[in-house]
């Protein structure tokens, strides 16, 4: 008898919220002020809807655990999706430590404590390896933990959104008042444009949906569906807290500041009980931490399969083959915890040293961004690529004609280097490039790296 599939189409779009909507990157995309609102509406036109559409395409034509590299490996080779392996691998442990260092940052603001390094290494090693078990599971065994999440994050999300145009409504003051249309135009100099990555991580996923495929009824329906459906949500759920936020603190704090720290503003502005406020910060953060709990959880399987295929063509080590008796390459997911607990326990040593926990969380999620930006950038040109070499029938296809599909392809992989970019060299003063100097050097090692294993690649002769 054939085993019931587990995964349903509203797990796949809570799924796809849940993998999209990430809630501790709200508060950058906040301290861009009101020009926000036209950096959402401009990305989600050129960026979110061609990049959600040309996923749809490719997850539903070749559908495979192993997503985007082998999208990559089919157009280019196996070379090529080495690198997309290598990337796209390497960022996840840097996200994970960098939510390591967040979840301590969160307990320390909500419970009103210094934590010494025995709790955050305690706190931030027990972290790591949660969510680094927990992807040891396939997605329909541990789908409670990722609805669960999305729910938690539409809850506080939305809260965080209506609560501060309640605040604007009752009292009419915002930390950012809107006192012409110039105030929602955008900065184009480096420093306005330095944003460009961080919301175009927000849309970041929608290809993880489709290795979901094999734990689906009907993927080929079920997975555009998702991906309209979800991505609708996502830009919603983004929008609100971030309009929460603006009312709450000028774009400065916003920068430095978290979540919880805007419920207390907005909840002490109202005249609500201390007491009650407190109470009220302690379930947000402990909300707060579950997400990102959930975050992990719901992106492992995907990047981990990456991982797994690219061990298979020797892309990466033969250790990354490795699987469990159903099919989970659980050994990746172990080696996101060993690379992560290095990268935890050397940032509590430079933390201890010199710098802040706010100050390590955005070095490594910075890393971990533009590694991940740079695994997505050949993802247009495959795309454009199988279309012109492979007549493998398409369920769900891009409408329009050749020059058109062309544009849609070519402009957000444009917006993904352009991203790159201004992530690397937000400014060009000596003071800015010594401070920025880590994440540079970070990842030209990260390339060098990429190219060693590259190399390695043996390619099949034809």
């Amino acid at each position: 008898m054939k085993k019931k599939k587990k995964f349903r189409l509203v797990d796949a779009i809570l799924a796809t919220v849940c993998i999209t909507l990430v809630a501790e990157s709200v508060m950058p995309t906040a301290a861009i002020g009101n020009s926000q609102y036209f950096w959402w509406i401009f990305l989600i036109i050129a960026f979110c809807v061609p990049y959600g559409m040309i996923s749809a395409e490719l997850g539903t034509t070749y559908q495979s655990e192993g997503g985007m590299y082998d999208w990559v490996k089919k157009a280019f080779g196996a070379k090529w999706a080495s690198r997309v392996a290598w990337n796209y691998w390497i960022n996840f442990p840097l996200w994970i430590a960098s939510l390591a260092v967040a979840v301590t940052d969160v307990v320390a603001g909500i419970f009103e404590i210094e934590l010494s390094i025995v709790w955050l290494l305690v706190l931030q090693l027990g972290y790591t390896w949660l969510v680094s078990l927990l992807g040891t599971k396939r997605i329909g065994e541990s789908k409670w933990i990722v609805n669960i999440g999305t729910i938690f994050k539409i809850l506080f999300m939305l809260g965080l959104g209506i609560l501060g145009i309640y605040v604007f409504l009752k009292t009419g003051e915002s930390a950012n008042p809107i006192n012409s249309v110039a105030d929602l135009l955008p900065s184009l100099d480096l420093a306005g444009l330095s944003f460009l990555s961080v919301i175009i991580f927000n849309f970041l996923g929608f290809e993880v949906v489709a290795t979901f495929a094999d734990d689906m009824e009907n993927p080929k329906k079920e997975i555009p569906k998702a991906l309209i459906v979800g991505g609708a949500l996502m830009a919603l759920f983004y929008v609100l807290p971030a309009t929460g936020i603006n009312i709450a603190m000028t774009m400065e704090e916003a920068e430095a500041s978290g979540i919880t720290e805007s419920f207390m503003i907005l909840l002490t502005n109202l005249g609500v009980n201390p007491d009650l406020v407190r109470a009220i910060v302690i379930i947000v953060g402990l909300m707060f931490i579950y997400t990102m709990v959930a975050n992990i959880v719901s992106w492992s399987f995907g990047v981990n399969s990456v991982a797994k295929y690219s061990a298979d063509d020797g892309g990466l080590p033969k250790i990354f083959s490795k699987t469990n008796k159903e099919g989970v390459p659980y050994m990746a997911s172990i080696m996101n915890g060993v690379v992560a607990t290095g990268i935890v326990i050397i940032g509590i040593i430079l933390g201890n040293v010199s710098e802040t926990a706010s100050n390590l969380f955005w070095t490594f999620f910075s890393l971990s961004l533009v590694t991940l930006l740079l695994s997505y950038v050949p993802l247009f040109l495959a795309f454009l690529k199988l279309r012109k070499t492979d007549k493998t029938t398409r369920v769900y296809k891009v409408g329009g004609s050749n020059g058109f599909i062309k544009v849609f392809a070519i402009v957000p992989m444009v917006l993904l280097v352009l991203g790159i970019i201004f992530t690397l060299f937000g400014d060009f003063t000596m003071e800015y490039l010594e401070g920025n100097l880590p994440l540079i050097v970070g990842v030209i090692v990260s390339l060098i790296i990429q190219e060693i294993l590259a190399s390695r690649v043996k390619v099949a002769k034809k």
